[in-house]
């Protein structure tokens, strides 16, 4: 296949460097001259090209596959929806008007579209509710993902990742550190979340559908902590419940939304079309972490 990833950034990278140790070909589009740079170190060809600019777009060659991947940098909803909303029709725009259009596209959303529900089980089929302006975009990028190419003659695919971590993404000193509010984290490794989006396309699943990309644990985040503080051998951190972090009345509206949305996110669909992890839940993930803390050479 010849994979062009667009907005080619943290999992974007290692998803060119996985498709490209298996003989396929990744296109890696940033739109900085910085970004650039980062695709070429890791290995695979970039092109400089803005995802909501069509004209830009045209550098891109024709390819078997896009995968939408692009970031708003962690700003707000209008920026978001700048990127998620406008971008991705673009995208989609741009690239079926070729001659040679792509067979797919693979569009990455969030968990966080789920909103909150009460720590009980969410998948594929449980509506969501996105709480926040950014999530309700989220949600708006999805529908476009799985309803616009239909329309030119191609499919779509949601890969919905949950709380992505890895190289350079590890929380251990905060959750060493504390203290830890009660409620659950759904997480995925970097390399589980590319491996993932690489299956689905090497395999050809998942069309016109949406699938949860998310580890085979959902951990209470006080059990997690103590894990960690075992395995570093440091003591537990301070313990405080939603209702006590809330009334400190320091958090950011960010973080109190945070603090009041707890669901489990089930993998069973992602399971079921045969994926196998590398990292099946955060103990095997935060192994490097860990051994890079106690200042040992992971086994």
């Amino acid at each position: 296949m010849r994979v062009a990833i667009l907005g080619c950034g943290y999992v974007g990278l290692e998803l060119g460097r996985q498709l490209e140790d298996r003989g396929h070909e990744a296109i890696g589009v940033r739109r900085s001259v910085d970004g650039l740079a980062v695709v070429e170190n890791a290995g695979f060809d970039a092109i400089q090209a803005d995802v909501t600019d069509a004209s830009a777009l045209e550098a891109v060659p024709d390819v078997d596959a896009i995968v939408f991947a692009a970031s708003s940098g962690g700003r707000g909803a209008e920026a978001a929806r700048d990127v998620y909303v406008e971008g991705l029709e673009t995208a989609i725009r741009a690239f079926s008007e070729r001659a040679n259009q792509p067979a797919r596209l693979v569009y990455t959303s969030s968990t966080g579209v789920h909103g909150d529900h009460g720590g009980d089980w969410v998948d594929e089929e449980t509506p969501i509710e996105p709480t926040t302006e950014k999530t309700e975009v989220l949600a708006a990028a999805e529908r476009i993902a799985l309803e616009r190419p239909p329309e030119y003659g191609f499919e779509g695919t949601v890969a919905r990742f949950a709380g992505l971590y890895g190289p350079d993404r590890y929380r251990l000193e905060r959750y060493l550190e504390g203290p830890v509010t009660e409620g659950y984290l759904n997480m995925v490794h970097r390399d589980d979340a590319a491996g993932a989006v690489r299956y689905l396309l090497e395999h050809d699943l998942g069309r016109g559908e949406v699938v949860q990309v998310v580890d085979d644990e959902p951990a209470l985040k006080w059990a997690f902590a103590d894990w960690l503080a075992e395995q570093c051998g440091r003591d537990p951190p301070e313990r405080r419940t939603k209702a006590e972090r809330l009334e400190a009345g320091d958090l950011t509206a960010a973080a109190r939304r945070r603090i009041l949305t707890s669901k489990r996110c089930s993998n069973t669909k992602l399971r079921e079309l045969g994926y196998e992890f590398e990292y099946p839940t955060y103990r095997e993930g935060y192994e490097s972490a860990i051994a890079a803390y106690l200042g040992e050479t992971p086994s």
